[in-house]
């Protein structure tokens, strides 16, 4: 099919066997490539029940019939798999510019299944897969190992491009079940522990090369769309906010309107947030703005450090999550000690937004004398200490090292501990923007803001953020939208410029499918009701869906707040529309 490569790579490592099997037209026509077609595979593939760090577990890479081209937004690709975190679906994407490397292989998935012996470097081409022993590698952080690995088993084959590598850090060896797979050195796939899943198969790194590229249906009708696309867009009010500030804008726009959540989840705002926000951070050191491959938006921010402890520190980031993680959550007021928390995290491999909130939950526990552990809010080196334990499983680490849920539990703070499915909320609280307590209860990988990006409308007026009528509705557009967007696969940051408008002529042009939006919404919610049957062959159950009680409790110092019954009118207005029962489950 046009856009797509009708190919499946199936690597089992157990038995080191590689498997190229076709993909026939009428599955692409039902489900398209990305996340559609993955989520038909582990479905597939996965015995239900399966223990997420079990041989048995698929770990599923793939992109999309826009990468690799000249659609703009497209340089990314997807993960999935059964998260050890969350025991539920997984899935998890990053941009930079490995993904046009992936892509160059010439698959539409790649499937990693069963455990090597030992541990293991992967290299990917066209041809099939490579094993090559990686113990040496073993223990290196994930930007090194990156490093290496490109240099020592990229092909010499010219008419190759350019190779790409994904990694795993110290964390994902340790299977830390929040680890993530890293690439372009920063960029990287975080959230649900798929980096664990990776490290569980004994796994450190893939490199993937190779000289495909997707044939069009209309390739006129692609260059024209992108050359218009550009024109319209490069130099729009969207693409020139991200370039100068990035997502680090999100910072002074979150603490204005009460949601940007602080000491654990006690406040919707920080008294030192003008300390951490991107204006401070922009003034103070040197920031410049990246760019993925074939993105105009370049919300990357390299930074270099230009003052204190940290003077001389480059990485890429922080992105708005790792600022409210450690800013908000765990109180520290210096953006140079934040960046400094994020290089630990990148280079150990573990997700910020988990391990930001799991530091914050320690902190609470020592305040309130559930354990004799010395941490308190602020104290960038205590902090930084327990990110080392936790990834090296080592004493209290080991406990926040299995997530969340068996912490609290442990600890004997469950009812403080805020968290849906066993993911932790991005910076988003819902008792300030009561659309995102929605997305962060149905969201199928747990308390998600990406699935539906919902406080963009809340906070740019097109609904008011404390009403709950028509939440379900509008939310729902946002989400079916959004996973046509994870399977093409594109940038979320692109969502005010593909409109179902948009996407209508361009996924034509690509694939030579029929997609008006009521072709492309049969699609998405196909996809939806895949995931929502994925989770409940998992053991979802009403309660899943629903948020951390203390969330309905307490209200914000401000006043806002959301009730039980706010939530459940939005729940049940939800499944509603989506033609499920009463406890979510597909008619």
């Amino acid at each position: 099919m046009f856009g797509h490569y009708n190919r499946i790579l199936t690597i089992n490592l157990t038995d080191r066997s590689v498997l190229i099997e076709p993909v026939t037209d009428e599955v692409l026509a039902e489900c398209s490539g990305g996340k559609g077609l993955a989520t038909r595979l582990l479905l597939e593939r996965n015995t239900p029940g399966v223990d997420p760090l079990s041989p048995g577990n698929h770990l599923i890479f793939a992109t999309g019939s826009f990468c690799g081209g000249r659609m703009w937004g497209a340089s990314r690709y997807g993960v999935y798999t059964k998260s050890p975190l969350t025991g539920f679906y997984a899935e998890s994407y990053s941009g930079g510019k490995v993904p046009e490397a992936i892509d160059s292989a010439g698959f539409d998935a790649i499937i990693l299944t069963g455990k090597a012996d030992k541990p293991t470097v992967l290299t990917i081409t066209p041809d099939g897969a490579e094993f090559h022993d990686a113990g040496d590698l073993w223990g290196t952080d994930s930007i090194v190992a990156e490093e290496i690995v490109e240099k020592r088993y990229a092909t010499d084959n010219k008419d190759y491009r350019k190779a790409g590598a994904v990694t795993i850090g110290p964390a994902g060896e340790k299977m830390v079940r929040f680890a993530l797979i890293a690439n372009d050195k920063w960029r990287c796939a975080g959230r649900t522990g798929a980096g664990a899943v990776m490290g569980s198969k004994h796994v450190k790194a893939i490199v993937f090369q190779g000289d495909k590229k997707r044939q069009y249906a209309d390739p006129d009708a692609v260059a024209l769309f992108a050359k218009e696309f550009g024109k319209k867009n490069s130099q729009g009010p969207a693409a020139k906010a991200y370039k100068a500030m990035g997502t680090t804008m999100m910072v002074s726009l979150m603490n204005n309107v009460g949601a940007f959540p602080t000491k654990y989840w006690s406040q919707g705002s920080c008294e030192h947030w003008e300390k951490i926000s991107g204006e401070q951070f922009h003034a103070d050191h040197e920031i410049k703005p990246h760019a993925c491959a074939k993105c105009f938006m370049a919300c990357g921010r390299m930074a270099k450090i230009k003052k204190g402890r940290h003077k001389g520190l480059q990485l890429e980031g922080p992105e708005y999550e790792t600022i409210y993680s450690f800013g908000g959550i765990c109180m520290v007021d210096d953006m140079a000690e934040i960046v400094h928390l994020n290089d630990i995290c990148d280079r150990l491999g573990m997700d910020t937004i988990t391990a930001g909130n799991l530091c914050g939950l320690a902190i609470e526990a020592k305040l309130r004398g559930k354990i004799d552990y010395d941490i308190e809010y602020g104290n960038v080196d205590q902090i930084a200490r327990l990110l080392q334990m936790i990834s090296d499983r080592d004493g209290i680490g080991d406990i926040l090292a299995d997530g969340i849920i068996p912490a609290s539990k442990d600890w004997g703070v469950e009812d403080i501990a805020i968290h849906v499915k066993g993911l932790e909320p991005a910076g988003y609280d819902p008792r300030a923007l009561k659309g995102m307590g929605l997305t962060f209860g149905t969201s199928p990988r747990g308390a998600c803001h990406l699935r539906t990006t919902f406080y963009k409308p809340e906070l740019s007026g097109l609904i008011p953020p404390d009403q709950t009528e028509d939440k379900a509705e509008m939310l729902i557009q946002y989400e079916d939208r959004l996973n046509i967007f994870d399977t093409l696969v594109l940038c979320r940051f692109y969502r005010d410029m593909y409109t179902w408008d948009e996407l209508e002529p361009a996924v034509r042009a690509v694939t030579g499918l029929p997609s008006t939006q009521a072709d492309l919404e049969k699609i998405a919610r196909n996809i939806i009701n895949m995931t929502r049957q994925f989770n409940l062959q998992e053991g979802l159950v009403p309660e899943d869906d629903r948020l951390p009680k203390r969330i309905h409790k307490e209200a914000l110092p401000s006043g806002e707040s959301l009730s039980f019954e706010e939530m459940e009118y939005m729940l049940q207005d939800y499944y509603r529309l989506r033609n499920w029962d009463e406890a979510g489950v597909p008619l």
